[in-house]
């Protein structure tokens, strides 16, 4: 598509009185809107769950009469109308939180830098935590009104879609998509240059650029794909992730340094840099060096950097921050150091970290340094980073660390389902939702009555089966051809059993494998005849994991073995999509990572929006969010260094001592009046402290409006 132009041209004519269906298809604040989503699933019920609620898939199937009749209907009209008018209004921030709390700030805006941006599974550009974490990001400031643009890579292979041979290894397939079809615009020539060039590896590369709009917030979207550049490097932005250190290296140099020159061609001048994990460290390289060629010394740019730099880290496990040899630096940045007015061995000192040495350049590592404002994303996430680079500041204690906290949050109206917003439209009063930010309007959540709290729970879980089910049937048909699939991918669970979910990357921290760490004693809790409990898995082990994929291999094998009497489950590919389904078909959230290793988990928020409590070992954000009252906690164990058995042993405990006679312990309606107390606790605090909302607040008065408004950092950054 030329420059400008947008997918609105794949849209079919659509009937003047509903013309504006395609700008509301087009702005990703429809995925958040209750009106706009019920407005797509009126035009064709089974349409929209067959594209997986994509309008765009939707506008471009559907049966033209379809959409005259539509055109006719006036509830459709009125619904259509408001929704329309939620997304128009979009197009102002005045009366926004940010711009009533900060009225004099006028520079901006913010520029998030992220490797990878979840904002809705019809755009598959995302692996897990960190971009579902980066798109609540870009949805809170829209709602917020807080001035931000974000920064990715567009992956035309995506991630890979997930399968499974006949032993349970997991398959990496390619899922290739096609941008026009996406709610993308094009802002580059399709056949021309980019809109800015770099260097990588001695060839010029040329980068495109795409826009989404999400809500008020634009993300933009950096493409090697372009006819112009060599093809080594058209695949350079292909897939999320690759394999090979080189090939990691050249992404991130296209991220943080292609990143900064695409801004800068489309015109726009931050007032604020924020790199969102090391991926995007070389973006503050890149505004150095700029500086530089401008005639600053290189201390001054340096500090100048600083003042307008956010760097935020996810991860306190070595292996998950990316480090790269002096020969690859040199190989594929070229001698950069030059640009920047100083020699090698200075510049290595940048990315110099005590783990891995003086040869190695560490991308948090720089980041750290060339940042005003470092933070963590829970407390606990935030000690643990303060103790792993204190020794940047040599002679301080570890409390004197100038490395802070912003505890993240999910974005509400995304992972919080209609069910339960109807639920609190009738316990709260439907203006409830205007007054989300207020701690006295969630208080109210624990007054909800009883049944009406547990009959809605029953009511999604009994319509996320179903989805489980038709998911099974279709894959049954297209891919699979074994009875055997569908069964363990489901269809035999029992939305009246006690259902436990465990969803997330297959990490070995993480710990997926630990129920089964003594089989016989799991087979007896799930094959109780009286009080049976099920177990619904899912989720990817990175391709070059293959500790991950044999901790999968183990679980699917086990999804299909008849001694579990199919209450064991393994939901396939998973995805946003997926994710709120599995939110709504389980009772308990399970998240039993090794502390200290997760910095947060979020998943356990979403679900709890969802009604459901958590039960977790205490770390990321459950050591600040579990009150006693929201879900149960595993105790620390005695020796840190080896929890596993231990954790086991208390995570067997808890099911078959608390969490399974709670769950059975019914009233004479049938309804567990214990645990629905427990439910109403995780909405309450999830609902309360831990929403994307509360965190971007947290970001604008800790460290965006502090650089927007120009002051001096307090504390002395490490040396460079």
């Amino acid at each position: 598509m030329p420059p400008g132009m947008t997918p609105k041209e794949k849209i079919p004519q659509l009937p003047e009185a509903i013309a504006g269906l395609a700008d509301i298809a087009l702005n990703l604040a429809w995925s958040w809107n209750r009106d706009a989503e019920s407005l797509f699933s009126r035009i064709d019920p089974v349409l929209w769950a067959e594209t997986r609620d994509d309008p765009l898939a939707l506008l471009q199937s559907v049966d033209p009469g379809r959409l005259e009749a539509c055109a006719t209907d006036e509830h459709f009209i009125a619904l259509y109308e408001r929704a329309l008018g939620s997304i128009r209004a979009l197009g102002s921030d005045e009366h926004t939180w940010f711009r009533l709390q900060y009225p004099e700030i006028a520079s901006g805006p913010v520029a998030y830098f992220c490797a990878e941006f979840a904002v809705h599974d019809s755009i598959p550009i995302y692996s897990g935590g960190l971009g579902i974490l980066a798109g609540d990001h870009l949805k809170s400031a829209s709602d917020l009104g807080i001035p931000l643009v974000g920064v990715g890579l567009l992956y035309s292979r995506g991630y890979f879609d997930q399968s499974f041979d006949d032993e349970g290894w997991q398959i990496n397939e390619d899922e290739v998509f096609d941008p026009a079809r996406m709610p993308l615009r094009r802002l580059h020539a399709e056949n021309g240059p980019g809109l800015a060039s770099l260097e990588v590896e001695g060839r010029t590369v040329e980068l495109g650029a795409w826009e989404m709009n999400v809500g008020r917030t634009r993300l933009i979207l950096l493409d090697s794909d372009l006819v112009v550049n060599d093809p080594l490097d058209r695949d350079l932005t292909a897939r999320l992730y690759e394999s090979g250190e080189e090939l990691r290296l050249k992404q991130e140099c296209i991220l943080g340094v292609g990143g900064v020159r695409v801004l800068a061609a489309l015109g726009i001048e931050p007032g604020c840099w924020h790199a969102n994990e090391g991926h995007a460290a070389l973006m503050m390289i890149e505004r150095i060096r700029r500086r530089v060629e401008q005639g600053a010394a290189f201390d001054d740019a340096v500090a100048a950097v600083r003042e307008r730099s956010v760097f935020t880290t996810h991860t306190p496990v070595p292996a998950g921050h990316d480090n790269f040899s002096f020969e690859q630096v040199e190989k594929i940045l070229g001698p950069v150091w030059e640009r920047l007015g100083i020699d090698s061995h200075r510049f290595m000192r940048i990315g110099f970290a005590p783990e891995t040495g003086p040869d190695r350049f560490h991308m948090t590592a720089v980041a750290i340094r060339l940042a005003r404002h470092v933070n963590g994303v829970s407390k606990v996430h935030g000690q643990v980073t303060r103790e792993i680079w204190g020794e940047l500041w040599p002679g301080r204690s570890t409390d004197e660390v100038p490395i802070g906290s912003v505890t993240n949050g999910v974005h509400n109206w995304t992972w919080m389902p209609e069910e339960v917003q109807i639920l609190l439209d009738g316990a709260l009063g439907e203006r409830w939702a205007e007054q989300v930010d207020d701690p006295e309007v969630w208080d109210r959540v624990l007054g909800i009555d009883d049944a009406a709290v547990w009959h809605s729970h029953q009511r999604m879980k009994h319509r996320a089966f179903r989805f489980l089910v038709e998911r099974a049937r279709g894959r049954w048909r297209d891919v699979w051809g074994k009875a055997r699939h569908l069964v363990a991918s489901g269809p035999l669970l029992d939305p009246e059993a006690l259902t436990l979910g465990f969803a997330r990357r297959f990490a070995t921290y993480k710990r997926a494998d630990l129920l089964l760490r003594h089989e016989e004693r799991l087979l007896d809790l799930i094959t109780d005849s009286r009080r049976p409990v099920q177990i619904v898995f899912s989720g990817k082990a990175h391709p070059a994991d293959d500790a991950g994929k044999r901790i999968l291999q183990r679980i699917y094998k086990l999804s299909h073995d008849a001694r579990s009497a199919g209450r064991v489950a393994f939901v396939q590919d998973y995805e946003m999509h997926v994710a709120r389904s599995l939110f709504r078909a389980v009772d308990v959230w399970l998240n039993v990572p090794r502390v200290p290793r997760e910095a947060s988990g979020t998943s356990g928020m979403k679900a709890a929006l969802n009604l459901v409590p958590q039960l977790g070992t205490m770390d990321g954000w459950w050591a600040e969010g579990f009150n006693g009252e929201n879900g149960w906690t595993i105790p620390t164990a005695p020796n840190p260094d080896d929890p596993d058995e231990w954790d086991w042993e208390q995570l067997f405990r808890l099911l078959e001592e608390e969490v399974v006679p709670l769950y059975y312990d019914r009233d004479h309606q049938g309804v567990p009046n214990g645990w629905v107390a427990m439910m109403r606790q995780a909405l309450w605090v999830s609902g309360r402290d831990f929403t994307s909302g509360r965190m971007l607040r947290d970001y604008a008065r800790q460290y965006y409006v502090p650089v927007l408004g120009g002051g001096q950092g307090d504390d002395d950054p490490p040396t460079v």
